[in-house]
């Protein structure tokens, strides 16, 4: 059964478009809002660069029964099937975006907080088909409930980076760099980084994680 489905996105698709990065929020959070952490990404690159947010299918009011509304991925409750309807939509997006990019587009999967567990289950699900070029995981982690062989196959050789703020109330210094070795384990190349910060996303790691394009030939 077809179902709509929420997403925002910072640029055109087109034959110029170098790097797509596809960004999950986490908990309470909206697509509209959270894209804008990316705004500059895309000011440094108009031409090439795309973002695109897609929301969580489950939203709700934060507070009572009206005022703010947020969404989420993911519930305890008909969990996996909440993790197939995910995974399909997410899916289907990409499939919908990258008809329109050129074949050889950088991907960047970027998932913070909540959204790491999504973007990491569904990952795993596609990984027999495509990777993409980096996946960040940011104020998450990867679920150590994945099967190892199908996150090995996942992860083999697969540039990770994990981010965290040195305040986070939820994934510690000490817990990022446990995750790290975790992931290496598994087969992953993975880069750590860390900024003065708690629960959030910090403009000078981005910049950090989106290539600068070339200057173009005289």
């Amino acid at each position: 059964m077809a179902r709509t489905a929420r997403y925002q996105q910072l640029g055109e698709l087109s034959p110029t478009t170098t790097q797509l990065w596809l960004v999950l929020h986490g908990y309470g959070q909206l697509a509209e809002y959270f894209i804008r952490h990316f705004a500059p990404l895309h000011a440094a690159d108009p031409a090439g660069t795309v973002i695109v947010a897609p929301e969580g299918l489950s939203r709700f009011y934060l507070s009572g029964t009206s005022g703010r509304v947020g969404a989420s991925w993911m519930t305890r409750a008909d969990r996996l099937a909440e993790i197939d309807d995910q995974a399909a939509y997410l899916s289907t997006l990409l499939s919908h975006l990258r008809a329109t990019c050129p074949p050889n587009v950088r991907l960047t999967v970027l998932a913070f907080s909540q959204g790491t567990a999504t973007a990491s289950r569904w990952l795993t699900q596609a990984a027999t088909a495509w990777r993409p070029d980096l996946l960040v995981l940011w104020a998450g982690d990867f679920p150590a409930d994945i099967d190892a062989l199908a996150a090995q196959r996942l992860l083999k050789g697969l540039p990770v980076a994990l981010v965290s703020g040195d305040r986070d109330e939820y994934v510690s210094p000490a817990q990022l760099l446990v995750q790290a070795t975790t992931l290496s384990q598994l087969g992953a190349r993975v880069s750590t980084h860390s900024f003065l910060g708690g629960h959030t996303l910090s403009a000078d790691v981005l910049r950090q994680l989106h290539p600068t394009p070339l200057p173009k030939q005289q």
